[in-house]
């Protein structure tokens, strides 16, 4: 199923924010995914749904050759020039998940960081990681739970965002172990451990200004609506992050998997 109208307006969405915030909150997730990888010099590495580069500019660090893709432009461009401050040489493109243009058993390592799980067409997105990582590989992925503080703020988003297109697969779905592992063990041994992350902030405030900001789906949400809807998100997103309050400090609970395989 082809869901390129979606896929468009997806590529300008995820890149309509600076994104480096959201990077910084998230660093401790890439950070898992290299070391379970075990990055190292001489691998052919394949980061798809890239963002900014956080986990494949690590890996260029351990010398893999790297590529990333990310289907939204801005953020590629801001991977290149992340690169390039850094003197790494990682190459970076725009992509699309559901369809590599990589040739078949490309790759040693494959690995994504909460990207892929975005994508609309969940099969089409597993074949591809399939396809790209030769017999004996490695996949990485690290995919939010449904059980997640991300889940729970996709939730307070949800009655202010349009209704899915048909057929378009729940992202928090590669969350969930017994459907990574029908999404991905037909041509993965997997491991699957779920991990938490904490995400620290003094007011359910300061998350609003970082998200409403900075991520793509959140600004691109906030400016859709008008005054009173807008304001009643503000409400409701300040009072669920101020639920997860731990004396003076925001403190929010949010569980990823951590899944790595070994293509057969």
């Amino acid at each position: 199923m082809a869901f390129e109208e979606l896929k468009n307006r997806q590529s300008v969405m995820w890149g309509s924010g600076p994104y480096e915030p959201i990077v910084e909150i998230t660093s401790e997730i890439h950070e898992a995914l290299v070391d379970a990888l075990d990055a190292k010099p001489g691998q052919r590495w394949l980061d798809v749904a890239t963002g900014t580069g956080a986990v494949a500019l690590r890996a260029a660090r351990a010398g893999a050759e790297v590529i990333g893709v990310d289907l939204a432009p801005a953020l590629v461009a801001r991977a290149k020039e992340k690169a390039t401050a850094a003197g790494l040489r990682a190459r970076f493109e725009t992509g699309d998940a559901e369809a590599l243009k990589f040739e078949d058993a490309g790759f040693d390592v494959v690995s994504s960081a909460i990207g892929t799980q975005f994508a609309p067409d969940h099969p089409a997105v597993a074949g591809e990681l399939a396809r790209v990582c030769r017999p004996g590989g490695r996949l990485g992925l690290a995919c939010w739970t449904p059980t997640s503080g991300v889940a729970d703020m996709f939730a307070v988003m949800k009655p202010f965002m349009p209704a899915p297109a048909p057929g378009v697969g729940n992202t928090f779905d590669w969350g969930r172990p017994e459907y990574v592992q029908r999404m991905l063990g037909t041509d993965f041994d997997l491991t699957i451990e779920e991990r938490d992350t904490v995400l620290h902030a003094d007011s359910g405030e300061q998350v609003w200004e970082t998200f409403a900001t900075a991520y793509g789906p959140t600004k691109t949400l906030v400016g859709s609506l008008d005054d009173e809807e807008r304001g009643r998100l503000h409400r409701e997103w300040v009072a669920m992050f101020e639920r997860c309050r731990v004396g003076a400090r925001i403190e929010q609970s949010r569980t990823y998997l951590l899944i790595t395989g070994t293509r057969h």
